[in-house]
């Protein structure tokens, strides 16, 4: 069963925000489009055997350090975001609360927004990373879908 854009930003991504106090139309657009272009590039990831988790397609990497390395230094933040997750699941299996929960998926993304706002530009990077940069026009276009829907 899949969640209509519409269904996503209304019933997860909003609300989401809200519980962050971080809520803004240009945030909801934002997370509206990573998830998106996630989306359309999934195919293409696990074509090479990667292992991303979620509508974000957030891999255990970068779970892992935006924990240890922005969400430690936010205490504030990093308690709203685990306010989120399970309370028995998150403890034994935390990546896959980036799958089987959306809001805590939801704040993830969001907080990799805020610890890395620009993806790197560099001939290093993965197949499978995603250049926010050099995706504006295909970002804007979705986000016109997405309001038009």
């Amino acid at each position: 069963m899949d969640l209509s854009p519409k269904e996503l930003r209304e019933m997860v991504i909003k609300p989401t925000l809200i519980v962050l106090d971080k809520h803004s139309q240009a945030a909801e657009n934002l997370l509206m489009a990573i998830a998106m272009i996630k989306q359309e590039n999934r195919t293409r990831f696990e074509a090479t055997n990667g292992k991303a988790y979620g509508i974000f397609q957030i891999d255990v990497p970068s779970h892992q350090r935006v924990w240890d390395k922005y969400l430690a230094f936010n205490p504030e933040l990093a308690s709203k975001i685990r306010g989120l997750a399970s309370q028995r699941e998150f403890l034994n299996q935390p990546h896959l609360e980036l799958a089987t929960n959306l809001s805590y998926a939801t704040a993830i993304a969001w907080a990799l927004h805020l610890a890395y706002p620009q993806a790197k530009k560099s001939s290093s990077a993965k197949p499978h990373t995603i250049k926010i940069e050099s995706k504006k026009s295909t970002i804007k276009t979705l986000i016109n879908n997405i309001e038009t829907a």
